[in-house]
């Protein structure tokens, strides 16, 4: 790395890059929760689980997965990764207007009305301009919304298979529990690539494609990019010590 090779050249610089480079505190992630759309994760976490669940498996599913018990479980994970810069940078470019049109254009859809639906039909009929498409999956992927999504799905199942296993009285550690459900992996992240390009097009279809792509550009910024990765990275972990508590 060329990095290691400069450090013996300038013990000055790099000690003062260290005081800039210090982490933020794991509640000053809060804001960039919301505004990336991680707040809303862990707000799914619990609903999602405990559907279908029996009451006392529910309660215990809303205790352990409650909303504030996740982000801030994550922020933990996550702020040690990150540089209070970096925050700073990440929660400028989200809270800017441009995103700020971009969410205000999703929280209009209602994802249960029928014109999202009747749209999703329209869609195999006439499936969208190729530049269109090439925009909406470039923003996907650098919001790591799919991802994002499908992992959700994926440890939620996940829990929702031990506790059943709990339930008959048997367990699986978390190894065997991934071995497990490793083939729906896959599935899930087509499902949810599909339901995401689908209510992007429909969400943004009055957004000029100009802005479309300056948004997409916006979430491959590095500050916004390094937020995504690293809470990507550390949901899984977080899910599975959540789950060792279940009883």
């Amino acid at each position: 790395m060329r990095l290691l090779s400069v450090i013996p050249f300038f013990p000055l610089v790099l000690s003062a890059g260290l005081v800039l480079a210090a982490p933020p505190k794991s509640e000053e992630l809060a804001q960039a929760f919301e505004l990336a759309g991680i707040q809303l994760l862990c707000e799914q976490s619990a609903p999602l689980i405990a559907r279908g669940l029996p009451e006392a498996q529910q309660a215990q599913v809303g205790k352990l997965f409650a909303t504030g018990k996740m982000c801030t479980g994550l922020a933990r994970r996550v702020a040690p990764k990150l540089e209070a810069a970096q925050l700073q940078q990440a929660e400028a470019l989200l809270g800017s207007p441009l995103a700020k049109r971009f969410t205000e254009a999703e929280r209009a859809v209602d994802a249960g009305a029928q014109g999202l639906a009747a749209y999703r039909l329209q869609l195999r009929e006439r499936p969208p301009r190729a530049e269109r498409l090439a925009l909406v999956r470039r923003l996907d992927r650098a919001a790591q919304t799919t991802a994002l999504a499908a992992l959700l799905r994926y440890e939620a199942g996940k829990t929702q298979l031990l506790l059943t296993l709990k339930g008959r009285g048997e367990h699986l550690d978390e190894q065997a529990l991934a071995a497990q459900t490793e083939a729906q992996a896959k599935a899930l992240t087509v499902s949810s690539a599909e339901a995401v390009e689908s209510f992007m097009l429909y969400a943004y279809r009055q957004m000029p494609s100009a802005e479309l792509a300056e948004y997409a550009a916006l979430y491959e910024q590095e500050a916004v990019s390094r937020l995504l990765q690293v809470s990507v990275q550390a949901l899984p972990g977080l899910f599975a010590a959540r789950r060792s508590r279940l009883k």
